[in-house]
């Protein structure tokens, strides 16, 4: 179906009346939709899936339908184009794809309940009820609901529940809005509700499974952040509550349906007092990021899921807006660059990748493009990079004139384009078609040629790609005044060097916070130059030169070896994100050892060096009026200890262990998962493993939760490794949302590895009728790239994916992938034995 040819543009629904009558003991759907619209030929059109359809009237008369599993379509012929309603009855299964309407299971007191919700983006509410499943098609919709209900059962949907009858619960019309917006959850909840300055009603709903305090960090993070939203965008919330739910099986992170958020257990209802920052940080950010949505994506939509980018993009760039703004003390915008930033940089770099802008039909496809790297982390640096051109006053006005007029309605990229320019008075639409039609960055040389300062710039790979002279509009951010604020060309010459650096007084820089989408690769006397002042330069600079550095080796433009004797200049810094990045280039370089190796020895006493001063300094408490830096980056310093066998690291962690024996969960949440990991380590045992097992299976602690599976698959007993294997495929265990984190760590343990990856082979089918039908699907392919890096194990990942690359959804994953451990592979090969040899020269 090409552009222009959608089902919306033969059918325009109106108006939707949906009844359900949902038995979670039988777990059949009886469906009845009514679908009042205007029709502009005969031939009609709708989307259904797993549905199965028992009668079709259009205006009272029976018409002969059929149903196409394939397609995903419903089809019949009307007497007449025009206006006209149509009433599908049909019957739907109720099924555990944690898509469509499905339940979640969870336990109190060893007792198994299950609560009924809904996920619908991107192509599932065809699941639930016969529609045009298309974002365009918008209407409104008025939802009755019956089930089997228990006692203490509580029901919410979009819009507030007008009446029950004969127990029927029916609720206020939405406004208009896309179908995949469209939820509703039911069973026993608990929850906490607030109202904004402006009247709009918040709430937070989550099962009994959690003490009642759990909700109440992310009510106060709801409230202010609708209240944030309202005055930033001028333009007020336009419904009457804002709920968010916690599901206990979820497969994303947080949906933003309007008025009903749902999330992840572990992204909401947390308990405040044993959080960490980072976490503490990471719901505050996800909370943010589904509430934006609640104007950019939902009051004004994409057109098609080839803007996808238009609303995660946005969403995930406003998240730290607004986070920034309720909470400064913790400069979150420093998470931005050790999170958004790094992970678009890596993966922006692989030939084959995406653009933020791209061409989808299928649904599998549409699935496919949810790229984090790409759609969330790069679109949202390419917003910050237009923030940071035209001023957040600016921005602001563009953005309320773009919701004014799209209100209800939806929008492309150049409509925002448009807004944006207008307000800042200028045209912002052909630099952003280089960003967001092209795959991939540049690298910007800078040397001196001749006497002259020069620019050049050319794309940037790591791995074989096919250089196809892209050219970015870059906005060069320099610290020079002679610089254009935009290279729109491949090569600049800026004058005479030695009189450009006498008259600034400071090395030469570009890229001044890191806010634009590219690196740079200064020739070796101006990096040393800048080198010379790092004690002076700001933490995201001395983030960025490590940053640069990291990739510019992965890309082979330099030598990881160059990079191993720099690493002490920033061993002693209070920064944590100077901290992050520094380990982040160790973590790179431990896959040029071998676990056990001589070689590994001397990474650890290198890693020993870099880190045992600051871990002498930060400990493992926090300290009285200690700084937000110090919180977030003990648990960096102390994982590189503990890495590197620091005898006092390992000993202090094991007596932390035993100090909390009868209850692991309190240990503090921000060293929890190192210290337990290491007490797997050194100190593990099958009674250690039964406890840590047993309180995976019972907590309602998502955070626990995912703090015991880092340190089981820590292990290095092949018989414990085996027992984790063997739970893959048991819910009541590991939950389909969670199986990846296992698989990963099993993955990427040397002990291990064999088992998960003879796992993922063997028993690929039912992974993919398990979790087949969700965006996370393709992740499990990218999870195994990142893991392997010997020549071996990229003949088995090829030998085993390729054969896939036809399948719908899975061919760019696969050929990037290819492309990622091969690039390892090379470069590994090439530079062991120098970056071994630097290692050691460095102790």
């Amino acid at each position: 179906m090409v552009e222009g040819k959608r089902l919306g543009d033969v059918f325009r629904p109106t108006h939707y009346d949906i009844y359900l009558d949902i038995n979670r003991e039988t777990k059949v759907i009886v469906g009845k939709t009514t679908i009042k619209g205007s029709a502009a030929q005969t031939a009609i059109t709708l989307n259904q899936k797993f549905l199965s359809i028992n009668n079709v009237t259009v205006d009272g008369q029976t018409v002969i339908a059929t149903t196409n599993d394939t397609d995903e379509t419903l089809t019949f012929t009307v007497p007449e184009p025009g206006e006209m309603t149509i009433v599908v009855d049909y019957t739907a299964p109720l099924t555990d794809t944690m898509m469509g309407i499905y339940p979640s299971y969870y336990q109190i007191g060893g007792q198994k309940k299950q609560l009924i919700g809904t996920q619908f983006e991107t192509t599932a509410a065809r699941q639930a009820f016969p529609s045009i499943d298309e974002p365009a098609a918008k209407a409104t919709f008025s939802l009755a609901i019956k089930y089997d209900e228990h006692e203490n059962e509580t029901i919410i949907a979009n819009m507030p529940e007008e009446r029950v009858v004969d127990g029927v619960h029916y609720f206020a019309q939405t406004v208009k809005m896309s179908t995949y917006l469209v939820a509703f959850a039911f069973g026993e909840m608990q929850s906490k509700l607030t109202e904004t300055n402006s009247g709009v009603k918040i709430g937070v709903f989550a099962t009994k499974a959690h003490q009642p305090a759990e909700l109440d960090f992310a009510l106060d993070i709801a409230k202010r952040s609708i209240e944030f939203y309202e005055d930033y965008y001028q333009t007020p919330y336009p419904l009457p509550h804002s709920w968010q739910l916690a599901l206990p099986d979820f497969s994303a992170g947080a949906m933003e349906n309007w008025g009903l958020v749902t999330y992840r257990e572990a992204y909401l209802a947390i308990d405040a007092d044993n959080a960490s920052v980072e976490m503490k940080q990471r719901v505050a950010t996800v909370i943010a990021h589904e509430l934006a949505h609640q104007w950019f994506g939902d009051l004004v939509t994409m057109q098609w899921w080839d803007d996808l980018w238009l609303n995660e993009s946005f969403a995930n760039m406003m998240e730290y807006v607004a986070i920034d703004a309720l909470q400064p003390d913790w400069h979150i915008w420093e998470l931005f660059q050790t999170s958004e930033a790094a992970s678009a940089l890596q993966r922006d770099a692989t030939d084959g990748v995406q653009s933020v802008h791209v061409q989808v039909e299928k649904p599998a496809e549409i699935d496919a493009i949810f790229d984090a790297a790409i759609v969330y982390a790069k679109g949202s640096r390419m917003l910050v990079m237009v923030r940071s051109l035209i001023g957040d006053d600016a921005l602001r006005r563009g953005l309320k004139d773009y919701f004014e007029t799209h209100k209800f309605a939806n929008a492309k990229g150049a409509d925002l384009w448009a807004a944006l320019g207008k307000a800042a008075g200028i045209d912002l639409t052909a630099m952003m078609a280089t960003w967001l039609e092209q795959p991939g960055y540049p690298v910007v040389n800078v040397s001196v040629v001749d006497g002259k300062l020069t620019l050049a710039q050319e794309q940037f790979f790591i791995g074989d790609g096919t250089d196809q002279d892209r050219q970015w509009q870059i906005p060069l951010n320099s610290n020079y005044s002679a610089l254009p604020e935009l290279m729109v060309t491949k090569t600049l010459e800026l004058g005479d060097y030695e009189d450009l650096r006498k008259n600034a007084g400071t090395p030469f820089r570009l890229n001044v916070d890191n806010t634009a989408h590219f690196i740079v690769n200064y020739e070796p006397e101006l990096l040393q130059d800048i080198l010379n002042h790092v004690d002076g330069l700001s933490a995201i600079t001395q983030l960025q030169l490590l940053q640069d550095l990291r990739l510019l080796a992965e890309g082979r433009q330099i030598s990881y070896a160059v990079v191993v004797p720099l690493l002490k200049s920033f061993a002693m810094s209070k920064s944590s994100v100077v901290n992050t990045a520094l380990y982040q280039v160790v973590g790179n370089l431990k896959k040029f050892v071998a676990s056990g190796s001589p070689e590994e020895k001397s990474l650890q006493q290198l890693v020993d060096t870099l880190s045992a001063n600051q871990f002498d300094r930060l400990g493992w408490h926090k300290k009285t009026n200690e700084t937000i830096d110090d919180q977030v980056s003990r648990p960096v310093i102390a994982d590189a200890a503990l890495f590197a066998e620091n005898k006092n690291a390992v000993a202090s962690a094991h007596e932390l262990v035993q100090q909390n024996q009868q209850a692991l969960v309190q240990l503090p949440a921000d060293i929890r998962a190192i210290v337990l990991a290491n007490e797997v380590k050194h100190y593990g045992s099958q009674a250690l493993f039964d406890q840590l097992l047993t309180d995976y299976r019972t907590t309602s602690d998502g955070g626990y939760q995912r703090d015991i599976m880092a340190a089981l698959t820590k292990t290095s007993d092949r018989a414990l490794l085996e027992q984790i294997v063997r739970h893959f495929e048991d819910s009541e265990t590991i939950k389909p949302q969670d199986l990846r984190g296992w698989y990963k760590g099993v993955l990427a343990n040397d002990a291990g590895q064999q088992l998960a990856w003879d796992w993922i082979r063997d028993d690929w089918a039912w992974l993919e009728k398990t979790v087949g039908g969700d965006m996370e699907f393709t992740t499990y392919i990218t999870v195994t790239a990142r893991i392997f890096k010997t020549v071996e194990r990229l003949a088995e990942f090829k030998a085993f994916f390729e054969p896939k690359l036809e399948t719908p959804g899975l061919t760019r994953e696969i050929t990037m992938d290819i492309n990622v451990i091969a690039s390892r592979v090379a470069l590994v090969e090439e530079e062991k034995v120098a970056v071994q040899q630097a290692v050691k020269a460095a102790l």
